[in-house]
């Protein structure tokens, strides 16, 4: 959600030349997130399936934005 709102929002108001690092770092944000969460969890079995849906989805919303700042 959070990847979300911050590549809708680099989208309106980052120019289309610097985007491309906003949305890099967010993918990059999205995995540390994860990670730093399941250092306290109690079931680290789910950490590379949380990682690989953090990453998956982060990619995917990274690819409609860098799509729709290529096409305008």
């Amino acid at each position: 959600m959070t990847v979300a709102a911050v590549s809708a929002w680099a989208t309106i108001s980052i120019e289309s030349s610097e985007r491309f690092a906003v949305f890099g770092m967010l993918a990059a944000g999205s995995l540390a997130a994860v990670s730093l969460q399941h250092l306290a969890s109690s079931r680290p079995s789910e950490t590379v399936r949380q990682m690989v849906y953090a990453s998956a989805g982060s990619l995917a919303i990274t690819l409609v934005a860098t799509a729709l700042t290529l096409l305008v």
